[in-house]
């Protein structure tokens, strides 16, 4: 989408723009719509949801509703560079467990374990953590392109929380069991089967037996890849 120019942008929306940089450089993941409000003197959501769908139109951000923080700035901002800040001190300590499959379903080994050693823990900002437990949390490194509509790209990082449990419209990583393959969609029940869709205009649904699609793990938020 060709960017509108930026000083044809209004002043809040130039402000919320040079803050997201900032935010981002400092923490490495973008910041929440009441961060925005909060440091842009906006005390209304939806009008901080207006001015983001309107860099969205401008070619300056892509969000996704479907995931924590889903905010991406994808603009060139005049006067910005590239600087990066050490991080807040506080972190949670999580396992990076492997890869998971944003594409077709692909044969991988029943192997996730419990044990893991000291290499394989990553350090996260507790608020990727949305509450949850970081002794029930993971890390897995994503592959293919399929959840691209979503935001989440080969590369991403993807929060999980261990669960067996889905509500309709979750993203999850899920163990097909007939195959002993696995793959990352949303997670939609229809009777007896489910409805595994991707986020990807060129693919279609993969419908499974639910007697033979196992939850892992539900996405809490994602840490996205630079450059």
């Amino acid at each position: 989408m060709p960017q509108k120019d930026f000083n044809k942008l209004s002043e809040r929306q130039k402000a919320i723009l040079r803050f997201m940089h900032q935010y981002i450089e400092s923490h490495g993941y973008p910041p929440t719509i009441r961060n925005i409000g909060e440091a842009t003197n906006i005390t209304s959501t939806s009008v901080v949801n207006y001015n983001l769908n309107k860099l969205v139109e401008a070619g300056y951000l892509e969000r996704s509703e479907h995931i924590s923080r889903g905010l991406r700035l994808v603009g060139t901002l005049p006067g910005m560079r590239r600087k990066r800040v050490k991080p807040e001190n506080q972190v949670a300590r999580i396992p990076r467990i492997g890869h998971i499959v944003a594409s077709k379903p692909v044969q991988m080994p029943d192997d996730t374990g419990h044990y893991y050693d000291e290499e394989d823990m990553m350090e996260v900002p507790p608020t990727l953590l949305m509450g949850a437990d970081p002794n029930e949390v993971f890390a897995l490194e994503v592959k293919g392109d399929s959840m691209i509509d979503a935001m989440i790209r080969e590369g991403d990082i993807v929060i999980m929380r261990h669960q067996q449990v889905a509500q309709p419209g979750d993203m999850v990583a899920v163990w097909l069991l007939d195959r002993s393959e696995t793959t990352l969609k949303y997670y939609h029940p229809e009777g007896g089967r489910i409805r595994l869709q991707p986020a990807h205009p060129m693919m279609e649904p993969i419908y499974v037996d639910a007697a033979n699609c196992q939850i892992r793990g539900k996405v809490l938020s994602v840490i996205r890849k630079l450059g």
